[in-house]
C-alpha cells in the first residue's frame, strides 16, 4: 500500500533584519504641507474673527443707540415735568390753598428797577418806583 501524501513544508521567513529608511524627501514634504495647513487655517480663523468683532461692536452700537434714545425720551419728560411744576400759576395755587397764604394787595407790593450805573466802579443803584 503505498500512501501518497503530499506534505507541505513551509519555511518560516523573518523579517527582523530588513531595516526600514527614512525618506527625508518624503518628510519635508509633509512637514511643508502641515506649516502651509496651519497658517492657512491661523489666517483664517484671524479672518473670522475680526469679522466676529465687527459684528459685535455693530450690535452693541445699536443697543447703545436705542439705550441712548430711551434716556433722551426720559429727558424730556422729565423736563417737562420739572417745567410744569415750576409754572408760577401752580406755585400760586398751592401757596393759596396748601399753605393758606394771602395774595398781597397793591398797597403792600413795592417794585424795585435796577438802574445803569454811570460811572462803571460804582455798586448797582436801586430805585423806588
Amino acid at each position: 500500500m503505498s500512501i501518497d501524501v503530499e506534505y507541505a513544508i513551509r519555511k518560516d521567513i523573518r523579517n527582523n533584519p530588513i531595516v526600514r529608511e527614512v525618506d527625508t524627501q518624503q518628510k519635508r514634504e509633509f512637514l511643508t504641507t502641515s506649516i502651509l495647513a496651519g497658517l492657512i487655517m491661523a489666517m483664517g480663523i484671524f479672518a473670522a474673527w475680526q469679522h466676529f468683532q465687527i459684528v459685535t461692536t455693530g450690535y452693541d452700537t445699536q443697543k447703545m443707540q436705542q439705550a441712548r434714545a430711551a434716556e433722551e425720551t426720559l429727558n424730556r419728560r422729565l423736563r417737562l415735568e420739572v417745567e410744569t411744576l415750576r409754572a408760577p400759576q401752580r406755585i400760586e395755587e398751592l401757596a393759596l390753598r396748601k399753605l393758606h397764604m394771602t395774595a398781597p394787595l397793591a398797597k403792600d407790593t413795592l417794585v424795585v428797577e435796577r438802574t445803569t450805573p454811570t460811572a462803571p466802579d460804582q455798586a448797582i443803584v436801586a430805585a423806588v418806583r
